[in-house]
């Protein structure tokens, strides 16, 4: 397999329920010096095979990944969950070629992927150098139109495929037995949040998650909250006053570039890497609500 004499050291676990293993990512920008380590990746294990969520933004990082699933168990790894396009979720793929797993995502994935692979690619060996050798997109070889459950034995999860919020191909998935829902990008925990998709669709989806029961959440960025419905609710609070203040300066006349230089610039302290999205985040609201 290529990259496999790249002798992966298994990433840093912590089994955050039984079963349920987590890698936090920095909270910063992909870079050489943290190896592109930046997404909350993961597995289950069940009593029969073993399910992946993510795997980082390289094939070095996911062979970390894959030999950290070594570490736990030998049970095969069924299935590879994608939750969703962003390079820090998807490029470490190709590690887990040899185990021959069922690669999921939402409906809107391939699609996804197939526009964006060659700009990815392009920015992740920029982005690490000699440490993106090998990487490469692997889309999925089954999608998810609405919901789906998998059987890991004695574990069943449910990946449920959102409409459009933070970008048309979230997945989540849920695992009954622990009540853990895995949201990724549908939450950012101190860091804030990306969007990519529609920032009434993630508003609309705020209150279902609210009530989804679930004990606990794992974000795509961030640590594991202790109170994850307040993580959440400061989440939705800042994507609510996005888009009041960018109705606001669109109902005055204003511009994008008035949006972006008034609205939301009260949250400056609240969110790390601030100033690289949120400027982003206004513009993609801006020209999403100006149509409204």
């Amino acid at each position: 397999m290529p990259g496999a004499d790249l002798g992966p050291q298994p990433v840093e676990m912590r089994e955050i329920a039984p079963g349920i293993f987590v890698r936090e990512g920095a909270q910063a920008e992909i870079s050489a010096q943290n190896g592109g380590h930046i997404a909350n990746i993961g597995f289950i294990v069940g009593e029969a095979c073993v399910a992946a969520i993510d795997t980082g933004s390289s094939l070095r990082e996911g062979l970390a990944l894959r030999a950290a699933v070594r570490q736990v168990t030998e049970l095969p790894i069924a299935y590879l969950i994608l939750t969703h396009v962003h390079p820090d979720h998807i490029l470490g793929a190709a590690a887990f070629e040899q185990d021959g797993p069922e690669v999921i995502g939402h409906r809107m994935l391939p699609d996804a992927m197939a526009r964006r692979a060659r700009g990815y690619l392009t920015r992740i060996a920029e982005d690490l150098g000699p440490a993106a050798e090998g990487t490469e997109i692997v889309p999925p070889t089954a999608i998810v139109a609405d919901t789906r459950r998998l059987d890991l034995g004695g574990r069943s999860l449910l990946l449920k495929a959102h409409p459009t919020a933070h970008t048309n191909n979230d997945l989540s998935v849920f695992d009954a037995r622990t009540g853990t829902l895995w949201l990724s990008d549908l939450l950012f925990v101190d860091r804030i949040p990306a969007l990519d998709g529609s920032i009434l669709g993630w508003l609309r989806l705020c209150d279902a998650l609210l009530e989804s029961g679930a004990a606990r959440v794992v974000p795509g960025h961030g640590p594991v909250p202790s109170d994850w419905q307040a993580a959440l609710k400061a989440q939705c609070r800042y994507l609510q006053r996005i888009a009041d203040g960018v109705r606001k300066v669109i109902q005055e006349g204003g511009t994008i570039g008035q949006a972006v230089a008034q609205v939301g610039r009260e949250d400056a302290g609240n969110w790390l890497l601030f100033d690289a999205y949120h400027g982003r985040n206004v513009t993609a609201a801006f020209v999403e609500l100006e149509w409204e």
